[in-house]
């Protein structure tokens, strides 16, 4: 009886070992080297949606070469931190010409995001670093790129992100539908690890 229940977890641990156990360990890589941007509607109201879409527009222009100057996801942090007033005045004037009198909240976090795809790239599951601007309430639903590597500015090129990924972290970026299982037990894996730590 024993050996019966023996032979199926084992069968279960040798799966994971060998074939989810190193994408796991790719998609966690990915989440320390990468710093996302999240900018969060104030609702999802039609008129709140597109002056989130303004407001990413305001925010990219000034942190165009804030982002593309910096190396490191350490030093991007860094000069995150260092532009947080640049980031926020520039997302407040951009709301003041637009007619609404909304406030914003802007902030660095590091928290669980779950699988999220930006274009042609897919994120996993996993904690990030981020920089998150709340417009308003804060209640609307979110755009979001990558901003180191610089993904979501139009100045990065193949060969930077190359410097910064490895073939491996290119490769489960790139994939699409490809790892849709595999994601999904990555997302599960990383939320319960969060939770567990946040505990």
């Amino acid at each position: 009886m024993k050996f019966k229940f023996f032979v199926p977890v084992f069968i279960i641990v040798l799966l994971f070992c060998f074939y989810i156990a190193p994408f796991v360990s790719t998609s966690e890589k990915i989440s320390t080297d990468v710093f996302r941007l999240h900018i969060l509607a104030n609702s999802d109201s039609d008129e709140d949606q597109n002056l989130k879409l303004k407001v990413r527009d305001a925010v990219l222009e000034a942190s165009n070469e804030i982002f593309t100057s910096s190396l490191t996801i350490d030093e991007t942090i860094e000069l995150c931190s260092e532009n947080l007033d640049v980031f926020k005045a520039a997302a407040e004037n951009c709301i003041k010409e637009n007619g609404y009198d909304y406030g914003v909240n802007i902030y660095i976090a590091k928290e669980y995001f779950e699988t999220r795809q930006y274009e042609s790239i897919t994120l996993p599951g996993g904690v990030y670093n981020a920089l998150k601007i709340e417009i308003g309430q804060g209640a609307g639903q979110n755009w979001w790129c990558v901003m180191f590597p610089a993904i979501c500015l139009s100045a990065v090129s193949e060969d930077e992100i190359e410097e910064i990924l490895d073939a491996d972290e290119i490769e489960l970026i790139n994939s699409g539908q490809k790892y849709k299982v595999k994601f999904k037990i990555v997302e599960i894996y990383e939320k319960i690890k969060y939770r567990l730590t946040a505990a």
